[in-house]
């Protein structure tokens, strides 16, 4: 995974500090289906995401992801929760926490397609078959977009 040019550069000031930030996902449905990226360093199977750069507006984060992580354009529909995620230990000793946006979004227009490498694949799953493995929060995330619940979820 690239890391951030922003990232890098605080980093040669703190080292491997843990370091707050902000994420953005996005479950894109289609149909019945959600787009999923097979993450190239894990292997699990993710809703599209990223890091939030500074000054953008994390709804942004998510459209921009779909576009650059799957060849996608994308209707941000709505926030759909906000949570603190656990501590995250990196193989190169980078310490960081996300305030992560979960975001429901509607497939505008694109194939999807392995379109950075930050995945090794994408596509669209139903969304009651999701594919194995994937990550820990999958099936509640999918599983929120799905009752587009009137207020914004502030636990996973």
């Amino acid at each position: 995974m690239p890391i951030p040019p922003f990232i890098r550069d605080l980093r040669q000031y703190i080292g491997h500090a843990p370091l707050w930030l902000m994420g953005a996902n996005a479950l894109v449905l289609r149909d019945g289906e959600v787009l999923l990226a097979r993450r190239a360093d894990t292997g699990e199977w993710s809703a599209i995401s990223g890091i939030v750069d500074p000054g953008e507006n994390p709804a942004e984060t998510a459209r921009r992801e779909a576009l650059e992580e799957a060849g996608v354009t994308i209707e941000v529909e709505r926030m759909l929760w906000l949570v603190v995620t656990d501590t995250v230990v990196y193989p190169n000793g980078d310490v960081c926490q996300y305030v992560d946006h979960g975001f429901r979004a509607r497939w505008i227009s694109g194939d999807a397609r392995v379109a950075d490498d930050e995945s090794t694949e994408v596509g669209w799953f139903p969304v009651d078959a999701l594919p194995e493995p994937r990550q820990d929060r999958l099936d509640a995330m999918v599983r929120i977009a799905l009752e587009d619940p009137r207020d914004v979820t502030l636990e996973l």
